[in-house]
């Protein structure tokens, strides 16, 4: 099988980085990939982190002037992985969150800095380190938006380009006055290229010029062909399905094991998952919770936001409580969720728990010791805590979008390949529809049998990158073939 050269550009990769399910993608995909014949480079940001991350790096390139100071690409190799970094101080060497200042506003700048990465990689695209020419450049999400738009207008042979949408909501849009300080022809604004109702949108960028647009699940990919799921670029994909694709995320099964999870409190698996209560009780401990064996225990572990449903979960508070349940949260967001949040535990204690923010060590503990995991998003492009929990055997209740609806079996139902039942779906995603699908979880927590079987199903699906990633493999592939044509 032929190596095929791959460029991956992200703004986050875990463990080195990571605000969200982007960097769990970009962190696990080179590994999976490496079975399929595929060598994945990575270019980040040179944030304070991965310049730590790198102590012996070498230098490949330096510039005296990019985007407003000089710059270094180093690369080096971490967990398994080999990193170029894009080293511009001027740009990157800020403390704290990647995207935002310590007061929570975007950084002025995120555009350039933005621009900037998805120029290196255009450049690095183009043969800048001789060493490492890629076949294809691989751009996830707005921050890396601009590369495919770059190799687009270089009136040079490039690399095929792939453009992989984690999340619509975020479009990394700028003002048109940014057109030349981002290096682009001013011919690029227009429907047909950069422009998005008046602005300039990174994402726009990808969507419009990559040779191959994807998704993390085929269900998202159509509904982002609609008006509404679409938010503003329903049309453009519509025109470029023929280009779009979904595939679904996986999760590494190493860091999420419950055989040899060193952070839980009890390891167990499928066969031993009486073992499981010795880690439920630990959560409760942790959160001060009514050490209650019989009550089903809901864990939560997102972003407090609408897009995640949080709100409707808390007017089912009374559900919950009238039911005999139990919730622990660990997530962090929006100020007033958050806020609700901890005055509902402050009047339900023993019954409602929150921990605000996040916390990698804890959400094991949550996975493995919850009874069932709530993820009742309005719009979910794929979704990995449900991943997790089927691994876990907290049994998944989700609601019936994007990724939750393509990786979760409804108990009243198989899917069309004859697979079990794995926990439970519900839709429209309502309050209503929501309480009544905790109402049949709960009644279905005190069948013994039944619960069981859920678990087993769960924790027995494939949830790893093996098989996703081969498609991602073939992908490159045929991108190849087709520009040889």
């Amino acid at each position: 099988m032929t190596s095929i050269r791959v460029l991956a550009v992200a703004s986050e990769i875990y463990p080195i980085i990571k605000t969200g399910g982007l960097a769990d993608v970009t962190g696990a995909l080179p590994a999976a990939l490496m079975a399929h014949g595929v060598d994945m480079r990575t270019l980040l940001p040179g944030y304070p982190s991965v310049i730590r991350a790198l102590p012996g790096a070498d230098e490949l390139l330096r510039w005296d002037e990019f985007f407003g100071g000089p710059v270094r690409v180093l690369g080096g190799a971490r967990d398994g992985f080999d990193l170029l970094v894009l080293d511009a101080p001027h740009l990157f060497d800020r403390p704290g969150n990647p995207y935002v200042t310590p007061e929570g506003h975007d950084w002025p700048d995120n555009g350039l800095r933005f621009a900037a990465l998805s120029r290196m990689a255009a450049e690095i695209g183009l043969g800048a380190i001789p060493s490492f020419v890629p076949d294809i450049v691989h751009a996830h999400d707005w921050q890396a938006g601009l590369a495919p738009a770059y190799l687009h207008y270089a009136d040079r042979p490039r690399p095929g380009t792939v453009m992989t949408i984690h999340n619509m909501a975020y479009q990394g849009k700028f003002p048109y006055e940014m057109l030349s300080p981002f290096g682009l022809p001013p011919g690029s604004f227009n429907i047909h290229g950069v422009e998005y109702y008046g602005s300039i949108s990174l994402l726009k960028a990808g969507l419009q010029f990559a040779d191959r647009i994807t998704t993390v699940s085929p269900t998202y990919a159509q509904e982002i062909q609609s008006d509404e799921g679409g938010m503003g670029f329903g049309g453009l994909l519509r025109e470029r399905s023929g280009a779009l694709s979904g595939i679904l995320n996986g999760i590494d099964i190493s860091v999420w094991n419950p055989e040899s999870d060193p952070h839980i409190a009890y390891r167990f698996n499928a066969d031993e998952l009486a073992f499981r209560a010795a880690n439920k009780a630990a959560l409760q401990r942790q959160f001060n919770l009514d050490p209650s064996p019989d009550s089903l225990l809901l864990g939560v572990i997102s972003r407090l936001s609408w897009q995640k449903g949080l709100d409707l979960l808390l007017e089912n508070v009374p559900t919950i409580l009238g039911e005999g349940m139990q919730l622990a949260l660990l997530g962090s967001g929006d100020a007033d969720l958050q806020d609700r949040y901890q005055a509902a535990a402050r009047a339900h204690p023993g019954r409602i728990a929150a921990v605000i923010g996040y916390d990698e060590i804890l959400a094991h503990l949550v996975q493995a010791g919850s009874d069932a995991l709530v993820v009742p998003s309005r719009f979910e492009p794929c979704g990995l805590t449900q991943l997790c929990a089927l691994r876990y055997g907290a049994v998944p209740i989700v609601a019936r979008v994007g990724g939750l609806e393509d990786t979760v079996v409804d108990i009243g139902e198989a899917d069309v390949s004859g697979n079990a039942a794995t926990g439970f779906k519900f839709g429209p995603v309502t309050s209503d529809n929501l309480g009544a699908a905790l109402r049949k979880a709960n009644i279905a927590f005190h069948d013994h049998l039944t619960w069981r079987r859920l678990q087993r199903s769960g924790m027995t699906t494939d949830v790893s990158w093996r098989n996703r990633a081969g498609q991602y493999a073939a992908l490159y592939r045929d991108i190849i073939v087709s520009r040889q044509v």
